[in-house]
């Protein structure tokens, strides 16, 4: 019974320990940016994305700080496709919707442009690997004109805009299904020769043998080239803390 108890008394000790140490850390890290940014009288949070690094938005009397590391959703203002783009370029996008924090303090306005520089882009290469393009958003501009400078990059494990999985599997599978119909013909008409009674046996032989061409031509030609269209919706991951002067709000 003693032993018990003090096993449970160690475990109680931890968790308090546990806990006091989280807290700590935390108010280390408010007071960290609290004497970055002078004069900070709370602090709110963006919605969250899944794999952001931050939420944590910082007020100030005279203006609000997104912090590095937060998640934000913009749209394409105009088609974008790689080919036809190159480095140096402006690519403009739009926010949409007002951005808020879980709080209700408006930190974007909605219709504010954001602008981004492409640093480079790379072509489609041998074996199935899309078109990459590397962005730069650096500007964002409010409806009444004024602007502010930032730093963010797309919001993807390699920091690129690219094609995803499901269109380079449809044209995997496209190959495949193609070149299938081709080897269905090809069998179709290799079986017509000796005897049309083989009509089945030339299916049987010409399908397999073309959707393994298909498969094997899909894989291993040049991936896909990026193409965007207006309204389509990218998330942006701050690269520095985004200070934004304070919006009224009628």
């Amino acid at each position: 019974m003693k032993s018990l108890k003090t096993t449970f008394t160690k475990n109680l000790s931890r968790k308090v320990v546990s806990t006091f140490m989280i807290m700590l850390l935390g108010a280390q890290a408010f007071a960290a940016g609290a004497v970055n940014y002078p004069g900070v009288i709370a602090q709110e949070h963006m919605f969250k994305e899944k794999k952001a690094q931050s939420d944590l938005v910082l007020i100030t009397n005279n203006s609000n700080i997104i912090t590095k590391g937060n998640v934000m959703q913009i749209v394409f203002d105009c088609k974008l496709w790689s080919e036809n783009a190159k480095a140096g370029e402006r690519v403009n996008f739009v926010a949409p919707e007002a951005i808020y924090t879980q709080e209700g303090t408006l930190l974007i306005p909605a219709n504010s442009k954001v602008v981004a520089t492409i640093l480079k882009i790379e072509k489609p290469k041998w074996f199935n690997k899309n078109a990459r393009v590397y962005l730069n958003f650096e500007c964002i501009v409010f409806p009444d004109g004024s602007a502010m400078a930032m730093s963010a990059k797309p919001f993807t494990k390699d920091g690129a805009l690219k094609e995803g999985p499901w269109m380079t599997a449809a044209k995997i599978a496209g190959s495949t299904v193609g070149l299938g119909a081709v080897g269905a013909g090809a069998g179709v008409g290799f079986a017509f020769i000796p005897n049309p009674a083989k009509l089945g046996t030339g299916f049987a032989i010409g399908i397999p043998v073309g959707c393994t061409v298909g498969l094997i031509t899909g894989l291993v030609t040049p991936g896909l080239k990026y193409h965007a269209k207006a309204g389509e919706a990218v998330k942006i991951i701050l690269c520095k803390d985004l200070c934004l002067k304070k919006v009224r709000t009628k």
